[in-house]
């Protein structure tokens, strides 16, 4: 009996928790961005010019003596340069101009143009058949062989296909076969073109990534035209400082919340969130829709490690409920509590 009351008069241990240990690695960045400097004398300075420029490139645009083939090679160089933003109006009207010319387009034998209008009708939403392609392939039904150029435009054309389009399908297995076969024999700036393209197309590229390659490819064509290169190289430098700015600004706003320290199994990822908001929208007038984005993000990956690498499940149970419930007064702002569940 002795045994029995003293072992009863032994307090209850509290249960161990074992939590995974997700051993996550710190930023690469460090606080390479926190104390970032912007020069904004350059946007003075260069501020006329880009106006002048802008104005030329508007007029190339507009132009109505340029040929259909000029004019979609011009709209395809200043959508790829990353500079069409500031011509969306312009740009819109000629879209508009193409697409009500279908027979035009579905009398060419100019695979480079066909395909390269059916790439821009579809990137703008507009409503464009694969049969204009149907005269590109031979009596088997099989595709023809084009010059590369052409090819590449079919290529690109092709990765914008919908489900269901077998024609375009066909297509891209026949001309990724022969793009890959050829491309070793291909001269610059030719070749450098379709290694890109083989590696990710166009379609399923982050806007500013591709703009930043197609500036270093542009200027090696002989068909460039200087001021839409000059412009191209001017609005990204003066894009990339606000860009480096926004940055700078997030940095600090997650240093000053200190969650390295205070939920050190969450990872460190500030910047990374910040790179996923350029492939939304890049453009300047969306500075203040980045930031809150890049802080959703942000938030969100710490609720992720959260649920993936450390809560419990009956601690997970009681946040999922309280998140259910969309109760601001479950909201608790004392991180002294989020310190006692550690």
């Amino acid at each position: 009996m002795a045994s029995a009351t003293l072992q009863n008069s032994v307090p209850n241990k509290p249960e161990l928790v074992f939590r995974p240990s997700p051993n996550f690695s710190p930023s690469i960045w460090g606080d390479l961005f926190t104390s970032v400097s912007i020069h904004h004398n350059d946007q003075i300075i260069h501020g006329e010019e880009i106006e002048e420029l802008k104005m030329r490139v508007r007029k190339m645009i507009v132009a109505t003596e340029t040929s259909m083939t000029e004019k979609l090679n011009l709209i395809d160089s200043v959508e790829r340069l990353g500079i069409s933003y500031h011509f969306e109006k312009e740009i819109e009207e000629q879209i508009q101009i193409f697409h009500n010319s279908y027979l035009e387009i579905m009398e060419s034998d100019d695979l480079h143009f066909v395909a390269l209008c059916f790439r821009l009708l579809r990137q703008h939403g507009c409503n464009i058949s694969t049969g204009i392609f149907e005269k590109f392939r031979g009596n088997g039904g099989k595709f023809k062989k084009f010059d590369d150029e052409g090819m590449l435009s079919l290529y690109e054309a092709a990765n914008v296909r919908t489900h269901g389009e077998d024609v375009l399908e066909e297509a891209l297995v026949f001309v990724k076969a022969h793009l890959e076969s050829v491309a070793p024999f291909l001269r610059s700036p030719l070749k450098e073109q379709v290694d890109h393209a083989l590696e990710q197309c166009l379609h399923r590229g982050v806007p500013r990534v591709e703009a930043r390659c197609y500036i270093s490819l542009y200027e090696k064509l002989e068909s460039r035209n200087d001021a839409l290169l000059k412009l191209a190289k001017l609005d990204f430098n003066l894009l990339q400082m606000l860009h480096r700015q926004e940055l700078g600004e997030l940095s600090r706003w997650w240093k000053d919340l200190d969650l390295v320290s205070k939920l050190p199994y969450a990872r460190d990822r500030m910047v990374e969130c910040y790179f996923w908001t350029l492939g939304v929208y890049f453009e300047p007038h969306y500075s203040g829709a980045r930031i809150m984005l890049a802080k959703t993000i942000a938030m969100i990956s710490v609720i992720d490690d959260t649920y993936d690498s450390y809560g419990t499940i009956d601690e997970l149970q009681m946040f999922t409920d309280a998140v259910q419930r969309w109760d601001m007064k479950e909201i608790r702002w004392d991180m002294k509590e989020i310190e006692i569940m550690g």
